[in-house]
């Protein structure tokens, strides 16, 4: 059918209209407290939202139907619901989460998560995990960037085929648009819009599923009979091999120590529980979240096995077949969900799911720069260089560093363009340090031996680890964060009881931030 003016003025309506909503909350950042973490009088359920549509990125809206799409040689690989053993390790890591690490966060009364690795080590540690965050999300939202790009990319190319530097223009103006009311509202602009944005990709994707469903000659019960005959509905593999990502092993234990370490230790979505009114509101927040994504996820992945479906018998690009797609260009798969939105909706419904795709994004994104913004400038900046900086230049500093950071992000993005499965290249990056920043906290929460040096020299036999697995062996990525988490807890642990032990510095509290 093609992208027609109506989808473009439907899309168009989005990205207009979600940009001016954001801008508004401007009038509400009157400190650097504000912009960051908000004056904590948000609901929880909002909030818990906040996170879904903070971890939701593009990755998973159009990765995950890939993966139930492609042919992999083995199930554990993808190609089925095997991925859904991963979400119920997420599902499990929030509650320890809960009453873990939340607790400790609202004692110190902090701003940023690696305030508590401070008050625990003192300022080397807190500079190591901070500086780890800011390479990891920059990298990792980068690839996000341009997991977007990619549907503008489809869209754009289907009605205007002959705009040079397509791919380009299509990071810049997901990365522009988003920076704009970023920079403008700080954390309530993120958490609102991201509720907003929340409902869009839901609301978008339920419907592109419902449409999906009526084009299927035999609807659904061609979807399971194919599906089945093809091994998409599995769910549970039981095989005890450490180079497939999405066994039972892999995805509970895997799930769980990735989750502990995104949720419980990265900015990203700590920034969002310290905006909380209080522990309890923040437990449920977190709590609430795993249920939603768990909805979330198996919807995602029942879209690619009904894309998988259609295409059993609708003419498609060789090169778009579920058996052919990882064989050839990069990311190929990936554009599967795209490509059918913009081919075969109705027109309208067709600008509202890319529209739905585009609101995963900006959601995401607009929570990274906040949470880059606020590392910089509450982990580095101020301590290090103008601790008795005024909150007014403060502020005015975080709008600019959101806009730094918008700009590092973009090129991050364009340098992407040959990564092979965006969803798993994402993962795979934030893994690889994840597993350093969560043995550094667990260290700081469940012993009194582990001291400062113990840690550091811990995370970074943890890093170069991790880099060596990485390079030379086949360990599914599902495994890097456990692993990381071992090396660093073990090493940090027995070097601290060899090391002689500094003083422990004084707790880090609002004030002295």
């Amino acid at each position: 059918m093609g992208f027609s003016a109506i989808d473009y003025l439907v899309l168009a309506a989005y990205l207009v209209g979600i940009t001016i909503f954001g801008v508004l909350f401007r009038k509400s950042q009157k400190t650097v407290k504000d912009y960051f973490i908000g004056s904590k009088n948000v609901n929880w359920v909002v909030i818990s939202l906040s996170i879904v549509a903070t971890e939701t990125s593009t990755l998973t809206l159009i990765g995950v139907p890939a993966i139930a799409y492609a042919n992999y040689a083995a199930p554990e690989q993808g190609g089925s619901f095997t991925y859904l053993q991963v979400v119920f390790g997420y599902i499990i890591a929030r509650f320890i989460i809960s009453f873990l690490f939340i607790p400790a966060y609202f004692k110190g009364d902090l701003l940023t998560a690696y305030q508590l690795l401070e008050s625990r080590f003192g300022v080397s540690v807190k500079n190591f995990a901070a500086s780890l965050f800011l390479i990891m999300r920059a990298l990792a939202e980068g690839v996000r960037i341009y997991a977007a790009s990619i549907v503008l990319t489809a869209v754009l190319s289907s009605s205007l085929p002959n705009i040079p530097n397509i791919t380009l223009w299509s990071i810049v103006i997901v990365g522009v648009l988003t920076l704009v009311y970023t920079f403008e509202g700080g954390i309530a602009a993120v958490i609102w819009t991201d509720l907003i944005q929340l409902i869009i990709y839901i609301g978008g994707s339920i419907v592109g599923a419902y449409i999906l469903l009526k084009l299927i000659p035999g609807g659904w019960s061609q979807v399971q009979a194919v599906g089945s005959a093809a091994g998409k509905f599995q769910t549970f593999s039981f095989k005890f091999d450490f180079g497939l990502p999405f066994t039972f092993w892999a995805g509970l234990l895997g799930g769980t120590f990735l989750t502990m370490a995104s949720h419980g230790t990265d900015q990203l979505l700590v920034q969002r529980l310290l905006t909380c009114k209080n522990e309890r509101d923040s437990q449920k927040a977190i709590i609430l979240s795993g249920f939603v994504v768990l909805f979330q996820f198996a919807l995602f992945l029942l879209i690619g096995v009904m894309l998988y479906v259609y295409y059993s018998s609708t003419p498609i690009d060789p090169a778009m077949s579920a058996g052919q797609c990882l064989k050839e260009v990069p990311a190929t798969c990936d554009r599967i969900f795209p490509q059918f939105i913009v081919a075969q909706l109705p027109h309208g419904v067709s600008g509202l799911v890319i529209a739905a795709i585009f609101a995963a994004a900006m959601s995401n994104l607009s929570g990274s720069l906040n949470s880059l913004a606020s590392t910089t400038i509450l982990d580095f900046y101020k301590p290090l260089f103008r601790p008795d900086a005024s909150d007014e230049s403060l502020l005015k500093l975080s709008r600019w560093l959101t806009a730094i950071w918008g700009v590092i992000l973009i090129v991050i993005a364009f340098l992407a363009q040959n990564v092979q499965s965006v969803f798993t290249t994402g993962l795979t990056i934030a893994s690889l340090v994840y597993g350093t920043m969560l043995g550094a906290f667990l260290l700081g929460v469940l012993t009194k031996r582990a001291n400062s040096r113990g840690v550091v020299i811990g995370m970074l036999a943890s890093m170069t680890v991790m880099l060596l697995v990485k390079i030379y062996t086949t360990l599914a990525w599902t495994w890097y964060v456990l692993l990381g988490t071992i090396v660093c807890l073990s090493v940090g642990y027995t070097l601290s009881a060899l090391l002689p032990k500094r003083d422990t510095p004084a707790p880090v509290t609002e004030d002295a931030v």
